[in-house]
């Protein structure tokens, strides 16, 4: 396979600028976790409809990010990519007023973009790397799409037909984009959230037509708490069924709730690194921390 992805290490990131302090987080994952030259892209977009009405992630805010990766790698390099009329040309209107905000959906508009080509890892801002991934990435994506893991929950619910167990979470991907281009995924996936609302509207379409798809290891997108060979921590919304059946979401910028509803003290090095770091801006400002460097 060509492209860039044979030399450094892509991650894609797609959101507004809300998800500043889950995309800086889980840099500081990857960067302790590597020590291959991250290429990052960040996908965003200025979108506002009854429901979002949010701004993109800001110049600044990428920047600082930048600064961060390439103190500890002048090889490393975070590029932001600003999709708001891309987006606007092709809205996937079916899907723009549904409880999931359209920043989910940016992902299917790789295909579009010129500066992303070979292999990249998609990473939802709530995830965070515990353990090296360098044999995930660079493992063979000969007539693969897309290389995943099943969902905690749909894999229960959502199959097609006779294919049983295999509905993936969309929240770590490794795709092939070359092989995406091809096969026009992507393509379909867009026409699809355009056209039939959906519940998880991204992730169900990918779902839907991806018939090269390969299923790996949950320990590569736990999304049930983590066990000791946990690559990536996924913290996705969890049921709960007492006192009454609902839904609960702890984010990993939510230091506390970590520490005490979630017992997790796995990140307390990357969180120290975090909250210095935020120090550094007025906006963020984090008191009861001290500064470090990660490069050190």
């Amino acid at each position: 396979m060509t492209g860039r992805g044979l030399f450094v290490i892509q991650i894609l990131y797609c959101g507004n600028d809300q998800m500043f302090r889950g995309v800086l987080l889980s840099v500081l994952s990857l960067l302790k976790n590597t020590s291959e030259p991250l290429e990052i892209y960040i996908l965003t977009a200025e979108l506002q409809n009854k429901q979002h009405q949010t701004i993109e992630f800001t110049e600044k805010h990428a920047n600082f990010i930048n600064e961060i990766v390439t103190r500890h790698n002048e090889k490393n390099d975070v590029t932001r990519i600003d999709i708001t009329t891309l987006y606007n040309a092709y809205l996937p209107t079916a899907n723009t007023h549904t409880m999931f905000t359209p920043y989910s959906m940016l992902r299917l508009y790789a295909d579009q973009i010129p500066e992303l080509s070979g292999r990249i890892l998609y990473l939802d801002a709530d995830v965070l790397c515990r353990r090296p991934f360098d044999d995930f990435y660079h493992q063979s994506l000969v007539n693969t799409e897309i290389v995943g893991t099943l969902d905690y929950y749909g894999r229960w619910f959502f199959h097609h037909q006779w294919r049983k167990f295999d509905y993936l979470n969309s929240g770590v991907l490794l795709l092939n984009l070359n092989l995406i281009r091809q096969t026009h995924l992507f393509e379909k996936c867009r026409k699809l959230c355009k056209k039939r609302p959906m519940i998880m509207p991204d992730q169900s379409a990918i779902n839907k037509y991806s018939k090269l798809k390969r299923i790996t290891d949950r320990r590569y997108n736990e999304q049930h708490g983590r066990v000791n060979d946990t690559v990536f921590q996924h913290f996705s919304a969890k049921w709960k069924f007492w006192p009454v059946i609902h839904t609960e979401s702890i984010k990993p910028w939510e230091i506390d709730k970590v520490h005490q509803r979630m017992k997790i003290h796995d990140y307390d090095d990357l969180y120290e690194v975090y909250q210095g770091l935020l120090n550094q801006l007025p906006d963020y400002s984090v008191t009861g921390s001290t500064s470090s460097d990660f490069a050190n």
